[in-house]
């Protein structure tokens, strides 16, 4: 994503194009697989050496707020970030930390359709989101494992 491109995506969403939140959105995209904010941060401390971890952790936090990008928590409670925000699943492996987008038009259907059937008593449902929890294949251990 390109700088005006960014520019523009703050601008719709009503934020300050600063020099921080162009790095940000920056290092999400170039990052892709869903960083932790400390990723985000030695990503973009290469080109902005005196960003403070805290200003980091808050334009996320800010971009969250706004729908820029959403929070994903694995199984080892690590927040992550994601930049696609467009209806999509997750594929996490526990033994490699591995966090894949899944996107699959048919099982949001079905999901859809079973909870406009079987409605949650005192709930309404605004998104699905799952989480299907398995070991990556490819996973290739450590050496000393």
């Amino acid at each position: 994503m390109n700088y005006s491109d960014i520019a523009k995506l703050l601008t719709e969403n009503e934020l300050k194009v600063t020099p921080q939140r162009v790095a940000v959105i920056d290092a999400l995209f170039a990052l892709k697989n869903h960083p932790t904010a400390d990723a985000v941060k030695e990503f973009v401390r290469k080109n902005h050496p005196n960003l403070a971890l805290g200003t980091v952790y808050n334009t996320l936090e800010t971009f969250c707020e706004k729908g820029i990008v959403r929070k994903v928590k694995t199984d080892r409670d690590f927040m992550r970030y994601d930049i696609i925000t467009q209806n999509h699943h997750h594929l996490y492996c526990g033994q490699c930390d591995r966090i894949e987008d899944f996107f699959d038009e048919e099982l949001d259907e079905i999901l859809l359709n079973y909870f406009s059937k079987k409605p949650i008593p005192g709930w309404d449902i605004k998104n699905i989101k799952l989480q299907i929890d398995g070991n990556y294949t490819n996973h290739k251990p450590p050496k000393n494992e």
